[in-house]
């Protein structure tokens, strides 16, 4: 019997659709059992491992390769999961699983913007623009995640053998189709595809020694021979490669290492900081009135323009009316403080990007504005030109969404039940 791995946009029927299907097949869900044991054999909270697929990339991964570490705990635990058939899985996690393995099928359960929209409001009996934001929102988690892994919006149909739109299906409809596709003879479970889920099990232990080194490739293997594909340039290209082979070549399993090119591997451009695309809507948000012109004045010397409110309540106030790219915000401020802020802003409008700017945070505060969606958390001082560049990321960020999920002015997500 064929692994099913099903992910599914928000309102779509997923959950109920994985349901019926688990039940007529007589699988075993596995998305729960995957945290809990990852948790479990490599000492790292539940939670943590849920904002690794849902949250963003924290602003200092580059250093501490958290989310890389994480997601590699995850693959390897889920590896040792798919040895056995019968299984499902469902939800984020489905990403991590490769098409090499014949025998698992990748199904998309997702329908059009106006569908979502329409079963949210009456699931919820919530108002349209309030369900537009809330599916705008969790497309934006799963845009995240497959972002990080693939470069790639989430319902795209290369990502999948099976793309379902639920707006043109019944959900038992899409139950028989799936079970159909499940019942074929093409993912009949038979020495070869047995080979591949081993494959991908010993691929994963390689990447996981490789990320431990602080080394970031892409790891694939057939038949115990294991291919790494450099995808980031460096400078000393063979000494690299000998010292990918030498952390490879220890994983037991591994019967040989190739390394090769990859297809983003070109050295990097160097352009100057004007060249960059600049945010074109910033809203500061602080008390203290002298230091917040005078960090709009240094912004502008670096050609960011900004607009200024000195509370938390003018800051929900004015992105009522205008709605900015990207805040900076100050944690302590009379009346709202900018916790507060930052929750209304993320549950309302969880497409602007918002930079904590403190200079009286706490540990907790910090861990609560992760949580809550922050893109970064700076302190004052801040240095202006750090300051400048978590500002252009965090636009790229949000210009990255727009594209990747073709969001408009008004009508928010498009159809993306047709194959890209």
């Amino acid at each position: 019997m064929a692994i099913i791995s099903l992910n599914s946009g928000s309102f779509c029927h997923g959950e109920e659709i994985a349901q019926k299907v688990e039940e007529s097949l007589g699988l075993e869900r596995i998305e729960e059992k995957l945290l809990v044991e990852t948790s479990q054999r490599f000492n790292i909270s539940r939670d943590k491992l849920v904002r690794t697929m849902t949250g963003p990339t924290p602003f200092f991964n580059k250093f501490t390769r958290e989310r890389e570490k994480n997601t590699a705990y995850l693959k390897v635990v889920l590896a040792d999961l798919i040895q056995d058939d019968n299984r499902m899985l469902f939800g984020m996690p489905t990403h991590l699983l490769p098409q090499t393995i014949p025998h698992l099928l990748k199904v998309c359960i997702i329908a059009n913007f106006e569908y979502r929209v329409k079963q949210a409001m009456a699931q919820k009996g919530i108002a349209e623009k309030e369900a537009g934001r809330i599916i705008r929102y969790d497309d934006k988690e799963q845009l995240q995640w497959t972002q990080f892994l693939f470069d790639e919006a989430p319902y795209e149909s290369k990502l999948f053998e099976v793309l379902i739109p639920m707006q043109d299906r019944a959900v038992d409809e899409a139950v028989t189709e799936i079970i159909n596709h499940a019942s074929g003879e093409a993912l009949r479970t038979i020495p070869e595809s047995l080979m591949a889920a081993k494959d991908f099990a010993l691929a994963a232990r390689v990447n996981l020694e490789l990320v431990n080194a602080g080394h970031s490739v892409d790891v694939t293997a057939r038949e115990g021979i294991v291919t790494l594909s450099i995808n980031n340039y460096v400078v000393r290209l063979e000494k690299y490669q000998d010292e990918l082979k030498q952390v490879a070549e220890k994983v037991a399993g591994v019967a040989g290492v190739e390394t090769r090119i990859g297809a983003k591997f070109s050295p990097p451009s160097i352009l100057p900081m004007g060249d960059v695309d600049l945010p074109s809507k910033i809203l500061l948000v602080d008390d203290e009135k002298e230091f917040v012109h005078t960090l709009s004045e240094r912004l502008e010397t670096r050609d960011i323009s900004s607009s200024i409110v000195y509370d938390g309540e003018e800051a929900l106030e004015y992105i009522k009316h205008d709605e900015p790219d990207v805040m900076v915000l100050d944690l302590k401020m009379p009346g709202i403080d900018g916790i507060e802020v930052l929750r209304r802003v993320k549950r309302d409008y969880p497409h602007i990007e918002v930079i904590i700017l403190t200079g009286h945070g706490s540990e907790r505060e910090e861990t609560m504005a992760e949580q809550l969606g922050a893109f970064a958390y700076l302190h004052k001082p801040v240095n202006i030109d750090v300051l400048t560049q978590v500002m252009k990321e965090a636009y790229q960020k949000v210009n990255k969404l727009k594209e990747s999920m073709g969001w408009g002015e008004k009508s928010g997500f498009e159809d993306t039940s047709q194959p890209g």
